[in-house]
């Protein structure tokens, strides 16, 4: 597991001999410098990098299901979106959230595909109501209320995502338009113009008769969560069921399938 160190002390060539060493972030800041480093590089290396002798190690901490290593939130821009950490002041109309477990900070590539997929649907056409499938913290149907849809429904496995999911809507002045329920796609009744689902491959692929069901006529589907070498499994396996691929968007291994339902 990646880890923490923490120096009060060193060299102005600090930050360029930890990215030397393959930190996967940096931060300096009055105390001194901070890093996350992977486990692959020992303490001793990083010490003799900087020609120090005490180094302050700690655990780091992992977000979007350990798949995301920094040092703490910070702004991002996905689109039209602007995500803000809760205690970091942002524009009137940013997406601030908590720093939370559940997965979805905008950081991780799949759902940065996802936003952008969903931004570009919206410029073209509104849809009356979003349904999001595995919410996690909300932020897919949090950006699609801030983006002028007028209500959504989120939906999770997790207890957790869902008070998480809760809070953000909270803070976001989006409770009373977002609606939150615990379970699969048979939880929402009737169907939806604009379904979003970022899980995995294999759920997809699972789910999509569910999923299916639940996209109203010519309505879209947005799929990420997808590794680039199941991105024709996934596909595949809603084109049997009617749907056709409108767009793709493929990033650091990573893909985002666009479905339009043919009926």
């Amino acid at each position: 597991m990646p880890y923490r160190i923490d120096l009060r002390h060193s060299g102005d060539d600090a930050i360029d001999r930890l990215i030397e060493l393959g930190a996967l972030d940096v931060e300096l800041h009055e105390r001194g410098i901070s890093a996350v480093l992977p486990d692959a590089v020992s303490t001793g290396q990083v010490a003799g990098a900087l020609g120090v002798s005490e180094i302050a190690v700690s655990p780091a901490v992992g977000r979007d299901a350990d798949s995301v290593w920094i040092l703490s939130p910070r702004p991002i821009r996905i689109g039209r979106v602007r995500i803000v950490p809760v205690h970091i002041e942002g524009e009137p109309d940013a997406l601030r959230l908590i720093d939370a477990a559940a997965f979805g900070t905008g950081l991780h590539t799949t759902t940065a595909l996802c936003l952008e997929a969903l931004d570009e649907i919206l410029q073209i056409a509104q849809p009356d109501a979003v349904f999001d499938v595995g919410t996690g913290s909300g932020i897919l149907a949090l950006a699609a209320l801030r983006l002028g849809v007028p209500r959504a429904l989120g939906i999770d496995l997790e207890d957790e995502a869902l008070l998480v999911a809760a809070e953000n809507a909270r803070i976001n002045g989006l409770g009373e338009r977002l609606q939150l329920a615990r379970g699969g796609p048979e939880t929402a009744a009737g169907t939806w113009p604009l379904v979003l689902a970022n899980v995995l491959a294999a759920p997809l692929i699972e789910m999509a008769p569910a999923l299916v069901r639940r996209v109203g006529h010519h309505g879209q589907l947005v799929l990420s969560g997808i590794p680039s070498s199941a991105g024709q499994d996934v596909e595949r396996a809603y084109r049997h069921l009617g749907m056709r691929r409108v767009s793709v968007k493929s990033r650091a291994g990573w893909v985002a399938l666009v479905l339009q339902a043919s009926w």
